[in-house]
């Protein structure tokens, strides 16, 4: 699964609308969190996942993971 790469380099104008959109936004953080987590197995990815499927679905996070993405161009703990 390399929905995190394949996400990493779409153009920036498209990482916004995937993550704004409420569902889809979601959806999308939840598919390359799971990605990341899969490929690498690391702790602190797992811990991630795990953390954001039981508050990830709030505004909150997904606010600070756009702006994070915006900044560097890519999710926060999801290089």
């Amino acid at each position: 699964m390399a929905f995190d790469k394949w996400f990493n380099e779409q153009a920036l104008w498209l990482k916004i609308v995937l993550l704004v959109l409420p569902i889809v936004g979601w959806v999308t953080e939840l598919l390359i969190r799971l990605s990341v987590m899969l490929r690498t197995k690391s702790v602190l990815h797992i811990v991630v996942f795990i953390v954001f499927v039981i508050v990830g679905w709030g505004w909150i996070l997904g606010v600070i993971d756009l702006i994070y993405m915006i900044v560097t161009g890519h999710l926060i703990f999801a290089e």
